[in-house]
Parts: C-alpha cells; structure tokens; sequence
C-alpha cells in the first residue's frame, strides 16, 4: 500500500497485514467445519442445533458489523480492530472447556467480534485508494486471505482425528495471539476524517439505504455469498451422512472451494481496474451459476460421488472470488466519506443472508431428500446474484443518461 512501511504503526498497514488479520477470521469460520459432527456427538446434540456455530454465528456477526463500521469511523480503524482480537482470543480461550452444547455456542457467538478484520480491511482500503484500485487491492488481499481456508479444514479434519475438536480452538488461540502482536506492531490509523458522534454514523445507514447503487452492489455480494454460506450450513451433513466421507476426507475436499477463490481473487487483482467492477461482477455471478448447473446435472444422471459435489463447488469459489471484491469495493465506495459504515451495514446485510441460507439449508437437507435442497438453493442464490450485478449496471446506465441530458450545450 502506498507509504505504508512494515512494522511500522504511524504508516498505513501493510497489505500483508490485512491478508493475516482478515485470513484469521476465515480460520475461524472454517478451521473447525469438519468437526461439526464429532461436536454434535460429544453434547448429545443434534446437528442441526450445533450447526448454529455456523448460521447463528453468521448472524452475530451481521449484528456486530452494523457496530464496527459506525465505531471505527468514529474512533479509527485501529482501536477498534485492538480491542476486537482481544475479546476473539479471550473467547477462544474458553470455548474448549464449554460444558454444554448452549455454552459452547454462546462462546462462540463471542468469537465473532474477529470479523472487524474484514470490515475494517475494506475500509483501511477506501481510506487510501480509489474505487478501482480498491477493487484490485481487495482481490489480492482476500487472495492472500484464502490461504486459510485452503489449509483451514484439512488441518482441522486432521487435528479433529488426532486429538479431538477442542484441539482446533487450541491453534485457533495461538494463531490469534500471533495476529494481535502484528496488528499492534503494523497496524497505522487510516481514518483522518473520523465523524463527531456515532448518531450521525447511525444517521448514515438511512442515507446508504436510498442509494439504489449501494443495495444493486449489496444484493450482489450477499446472494454470492449465499451460495457459499449454504454450503457451510450443508456441505459437512452432505459430505460425511450422504456421501459417507471422513473428517479429513471432507477436510481435503474443501480445498476445492478455497482454490477457486484464490484464483478468483488473482484475476479480480490482475483485471478489475481494467475490466470496471460491474463486468467483473456478472462473469464471477455466471461462473458459479454454471457450477451448480454441473453438479446438478452430475447428480441427476446417478453419479453420485464426492467429486459430483466438490468439483463444481470450485467454479462456486472461482466465482465469488471474481465476484466479491468488485461488489465490496463498490458497497464501500458509493459514499467514501462513509467508508466504514458502509462496510458495516453491507457487510451485516451479506453476513445476515448467508446466515439465513445457512439455517434454511441446515433445516431441510435429511439423507432421504440427498443433496438436491443444498445444490438447488446454491444454484438460485448464483443466479439472484447476477441479476442483482446487472441491476447495477442499469442504475449506473440510468445516472449516466441522466448526466448527460442535463449537461449544457455547447
């Protein structure tokens, strides 16, 4: 990033800094995925009820991200971001001696204060650079970030097997100390414009709400994001009851996806200053429309197989990581003086219908209906998603017309 020096906190954040603190909550969401199952049977719990730890965590998160934009463009990015880790690591700290299923999931609720590092991320990025360099900034740094999910589950399933679930809160612990230390260490204040009162952050939202540009870009990014929340909620139940798979087989099989949004993210870094975020927005949108498609289509005709599930998941992932970052850059650039709050309140609204997916899913997957609920949401939620992208390039299509009928004659 421009002027930023390394280790240096009266300086911008290093781009590698943004990729650890926001590759830590990836770690988080997904480090324990496979031991859903083996959580469940150690409470006595059914699935469905531990799968909160999925979609109710989701949910929390929402709610959270309405505060931490609002918060950080009142107080700075690097408060706020300090005193999240803080509370994700003394969570952490506890959730391996919950006693029960109820406690083990309100702890959890608790780790969720690390999403700040996505949403103060974004909003670091808008604070320093235009919308199509934010764009391509934002693709490199979730490339960087989806190392996590890449290693994430196989490392869990594996850990899972050795020494129990516990043993992934454990690393998850440890990890988190390392990344308090280097946000401490890196992590200058961007926000040289912070706001007199959070009421008027709060008087924010009804001003983003009007913007039909800001609801086209969000709509976009939640219904992408949809896809992959559902596969959250019903991958691991698809996988291990359906398919028949172990912890670690379904921890290798969920470095489908992230390799797809790796390479998602590389060409959104390489190409959305070039290409302009709405294009790179619907070719991510019909990418991972047409891996649903596949995986349908490979169900229907009896081939029933992890690789029926996991193979199309990775245009799933190649999709969103075209997708995401031009929609994110756009939900934080309708109003750049109001970086954060628009990172909050989009990123509640993505976090909050990803949750939805997720629990909707959870509920209605069974062995006896297969994997068809998961694969048919994942397909709408894709499709929605380009309708939405192509929303926006109606509205922007609509405000240029506008301009220039209004323009003088010469």
């Amino acid at each position: 990033m421009n002027n930023s020096k390394f280790l240096d906190r009266t300086t911008p954040p290093h781009i590698v800094t943004l990729v650890v603190i926001s590759g830590l909550s990836a770690l988080n969401m997904n480090l324990f995925l496979p031991s859903l199952p083996g959580i469940a049977t150690h409470y006595h719990a059914d699935y469905a009820l531990v799968q909160l730890a999925v979609s109710g965590y989701l949910g929390f998160t929402a709610i959270l991200q309405l505060l931490i934009g609002p918060l950080s463009d009142r107080y700075g990015r690097r408060p706020v971001m300090l005193v999240s880790l803080v509370i994700f690591l003394v969570a952490t700290a506890l959730i391996p001696l919950a006693p029960t299923v109820e406690s083990f999931l309100v702890i959890r609720m608790l780790q969720a204060s690390v999403v700040s590092g996505l949403v103060l991320s974004r909003a670091i990025i808008r604070d320093v650079v235009d919308t199509d360099q934010a764009a391509s900034m934002i693709g490199y740094v979730t490339m960087g970030m989806t190392i996590a999910p890449m290693i994430g589950p196989a490392l869990g399933g594996v850990l899972d097997e050795l020494f129990g679930w516990q043993s992934t809160f454990v690393v998850l612990f440890l990890v988190g100390l390392a990344v308090l230390a280097l946000a401490a260490a890196d992590l200058g204040e961007t926000n040289q414009h912070r706001s007199k009162s959070m009421l008027r952050q709060f008087g924010a939202y009804p001003e983003l709400a009007r913007s039909r540009r800001f609801w086209g870009y969000t709509l976009t990014a939640t219904f992408a994001s949809g896809a992959f929340f559902s596969f959250l909620g019903g991958g691991p139940f698809v996988a291990t009851e359906i398919l028949g798979m172990t912890p670690s087989e379904l921890g290798f099989y969920l470095v489908f996806v992230a390799i797809g949004y790796m390479v998602g993210n590389f060409i959104s870094g390489r190409y959305a200053s070039r290409i302009g975020i709405n294009r790179m927005m619907i070719s991510g949108g019909l990418i991972a429309t047409a891996g649903m498609a596949i995986s349908l289509l490979m169900f229907l005709a009896g081939l029933w197989h992890p690789i029926s599930f996991f193979g199309p998941i990775l245009l799933i992932g190649l999709g969103n990581g075209v997708t995401l970052p031009s929609a994110n850059a756009g939900i934080v650039s309708v109003r750049p003086q109001l970086a954060g709050s628009a990172s909050g309140m989009g990123g509640a609204m993505i976090i909050g219908g990803g949750a939805a997916m997720a629990s909707l899913v959870g509920a209605i997957l069974s062995v006896e209906t297969g994997p068809y609920p998961l694969i048919l949401a994942m397909l709408a939620s894709s499709i929605l998603g380009v309708l939405a992208a192509l929303y926006v390039l109606k509205v922007e299509r609509s405000i240029a017309a506008t301009a220039h009928a209004i323009e003088p004659t010469a």
